[in-house]
């Protein structure tokens, strides 16, 4: 059985940092691209960051520069989160080869 389960997640103040991270059980990322979506009630789910099997990274114009996604084994994926900003709360869901976890909170206060 196919799994996605991120951790991290938390409550902080504006500036600070987080470390997501994203582990796969029944499934390695080595395939395609591993990505890092958010979605915050009432919105669409939108695209933060991915990372690619070429070990090529993308990142959202709202988080370039302050994020930073990275891959640790086959099995986890991480995303650094530096400089947070309120606009950044939100679930922060992994995806991979059409699989969702089931995110994790993100609160940033300022």
């Amino acid at each position: 059985q196919v799994q996605l389960v991120e951790s991290g997640g938390g409550a902080v103040q504006a500036g600070k940092s987080l470390t997501l991270s994203c582990a796969a059980s029944g499934i390695t990322f080595d395939l395609g691209s591993v990505a890092w979506y958010r979605q915050v009630p009432g919105e669409v789910r939108e695209l933060v960051a991915y990372f690619t099997s070429a070990d090529t990274t993308g990142y959202a114009d709202f988080v370039k520069g302050r994020f930073t996604v990275s891959r640790g084994n086959a099995n986890a994926v991480y995303l650094q989160m530096d400089s947070l900003q309120a606009e950044d709360t939100g679930i922060y869901y992994c995806y991979y080869e059409r699989y969702w976890g089931r995110g994790t909170q993100v609160t940033v206060s300022s």
